[in-house]
């Protein structure tokens, strides 16, 4: 018994190092491109909320308890990009 898991080791080490070799790359790529695919989707998601009009609304309140006067169930939520309601702040610096 111990005669054949000693010619098993023997004949196995020579495949080892390319094996290993082979995985340690995939585990690399398989990494770069999560990585890639994560800051990919975190920058497509921060330029769609980029186009949330909500803060340059002249009923928008700022206040946690009512972020809008006219509707607040979709403030500063992609529900509010296409607001039919949006009116633009007429001096943005008093608010």
């Amino acid at each position: 018994m111990s005669q054949l898991i000693s010619l098993l080791i023997h004949g196995i080490q020579p495949l080892l190092i390319p094996i290993c070799f082979v995985a340690a790359w995939s585990v690399i790529i398989l990494l770069a491109s999560s990585l890639w695919t994560a800051a990919r989707d975190s920058v497509a998601t921060a330029k769609q909320m980029h186009q949330i009009p909500c803060t340059n609304c002249q009923f928008f309140t700022a206040d946690y308890r009512l972020k809008c006067t006219v509707r607040p169930s979709i403030a500063n939520t992609e529900a509010a990009i296409d607001c039919s309601d949006f009116q633009a702040k007429t001096n943005p610096y008093l608010y």
